[in-house]
């Protein structure tokens, strides 16, 4: 496996060195494999650290669009140790650019957040569509479930497409950077504000 392939691994993962390495063998030098490799050991990593307690951490903040924009974030972990970091100080500069940037702007930090009505609602609007469109009714719930996905995927923080690279969700990039730190890491919550743009975004 050539050093280029290790280099743009690690940069687009944030993995170390001998993980990049692991993951390119384990994938035959395929990045893209290699990258899904690492997302799913993430991820396995990220259940088993999910129920330890994130008392430490940090809240950041970014302005956008010449101020126009501004977002606070809290973001926690388990040792002031890691909050500390420049790789845990970059994530959390990283999500508050996400949310920033992100358009649709996420509404809810993950899918358990959203309320019951609001899904509720919508699902009485898609039908309502489905119906005026005159759907057949065998393929009106699919079709119902599908825009369904997709609201939720565009009003979760952690379901939306990484900004900075399009071949990971946040939920992916948060299992990542939880594998490498080696600490369970949470999104807590987080204000999005928009000049003249009413109320902001919690």
């Amino acid at each position: 496996m050539g050093v280029e392939a290790i280099k743009d691994l690690r940069a687009r993962t944030g993995a170390g060195v001998m993980d990049c390495k692991a993951a390119l063998a384990a994938s035959e030098g395929d990045v893209a494999k290699a990258v899904d490799y690492l997302r799913k050991k993430g991820l396995a990593t990220a259940t088993k650290k999910a129920g330890r307690e994130t008392s430490e951490g940090a809240v950041g903040s970014y302005i956008h669009a010449g101020g126009k924009i501004g977002v606070l974030i809290e973001v926690n972990c388990e040792t002031d140790f890691v909050a500390r970091t420049s790789e845990f100080q970059c994530l959390v500069r990283d999500l508050a650019m996400q949310i920033a940037g992100a358009n649709p702007p996420p509404r809810y930090v993950c899918r358990d957040d959203v309320p019951s009505e609001v899904i509720e609602c919508e699902k009485a609007t898609y039908f309502s569509q489905a119906i005026d469109s005159k759907k057949p009714e065998s393929v009106t719930a699919r079709i119902v479930e599908g825009k369904i996905e997709k609201f939720l995927q565009e009003i979760c923080l952690m379901e939306q497409i990484f900004i900075k690279d399009p071949q990971l969700t946040i939920k992916d990039l948060m299992a990542l950077k939880i594998a490498k730190m080696g600490e369970n890491i949470q999104i807590k919550r987080f204000t999005r504000y928009q000049l003249g743009g009413g109320d902001s975004v919690k």
